[in-house]
């Protein structure tokens, strides 16, 4: 008889079932860091919201027919404005194009496409407003940059104000960019205190967790009583995530922008104000250079 036969099934069984619990146990699959940080900021000590979407929508008939007024108006003027060219100026006059206003601060209803936020939305002190200047052709941005941190026992830095530009939209609210690829530089007209402000730029992403990308550069303002026209390459803005200046640095895509900001963190507490009177682009024929910092290979090549 052979030794397969005189062995128990039983006995076979349970060998396989303890080699198998001995085996060493599987690592969790490791998640880059900066996915982890991907979901929404949600201020220190506060429970989450389980609310449902479908409770924050307004179901209102006056509501709807008057946005559908509104969309097909707006899907109107895409259809007609695209048989001329792009954003409805002729092919010809868009390829001369040296110069272009995009902000223009005109009375108070062109500040209803910014926005101001602070430190006040996760427990902070400093305040910013924004109001029109003198006979309404201004933007004036003022407040109080205060950088004592919330009591919550997790916040240890604070103190930051800031404007950004609304988020343009087209028909049936679909994403409306600016395209920039014409042109080469940022052109601003502003009037400061002296304080360096950050000018960020944020442009269109393919990924979920791309959507806090931000271009940054600095605004030096003089200070004084005397307006300053600033000029800055789009080949000087490098890329940050929330705050944090990121070691892949790429170029900034001209075609796909959606908004603008301005930033205030100096550290520096006490009152501030920034005075805007346009914000523009244009095409600068002495700087050729296309992005200002080193580029890292991905998979450098190996000689």
């Amino acid at each position: 008889m052979s030794l397969y036969s005189r062995v128990h099934p039983l006995r076979v069984l349970k060998c396989i079932q303890q080699q198998i619990f001995h085996l060493h146990p599987i690592s969790p699959l490791s998640v880059p860091s900066r996915t982890i940080i991907h979901g929404e900021y949600r201020r220190p000590g506060m429970p989450r919201e389980n609310k449902p979407p479908w409770k924050n929508i307004n179901f209102s008939v006056s509501k709807g027919l008057a946005g559908i007024k509104k969309h097909f108006t707006l899907l109107k003027k895409e259809f007609l404005d695209g048989w001329v060219g792009p954003q409805g100026k002729p092919i010809i006059e868009h390829m001369k194009e040296q110069n272009q206003l995009v902000w223009e601060f005109r009375g108070p209803e062109s500040l209803e496409q910014w926005i101001v936020s602070s430190d006040l939305e996760i427990g902070g002190k400093s305040e910013v407003y924004v109001k029109v200047g003198r006979n309404d052709n201004t933007c004036l941005l003022y407040g109080t940059l205060r950088s004592t941190p919330p009591q919550d026992g997790e916040t240890r830095y604070s103190g930051y104000c800031t404007m950004r530009s609304k988020q343009s939209l087209a028909s049936f609210d679909r994403k409306k960019h600016y395209d920039w690829t014409s042109f080469n530089t940022l052109y601003l007209r502003v009037r400061g205190d002296g304080r360096p402000w950050m000018i960020n730029i944020a442009a269109e992403t393919y990924f979920s967790h791309q959507k806090d990308d931000l271009y940054n550069y600095f605004l030096y303002t003089r200070g004084g009583p005397y307006w300053q026209d600033v000029k800055i390459p789009f080949s000087k803005f490098f890329l940050t995530h929330r705050g944090r200046i990121q070691d892949s640095q790429c170029c900034l895509w001209l075609d796909k922008i959606n908004t603008i900001g301005f930033t205030l963190a100096d550290k520096a507490d006490g009152p501030f104000q920034l005075e805007i009177d346009y914000i523009g682009v244009c095409k600068d024929h002495a700087h050729i250079s296309e992005f200002d910092y080193e580029l890292h290979k991905r998979n450098p090549e190996v000689g």
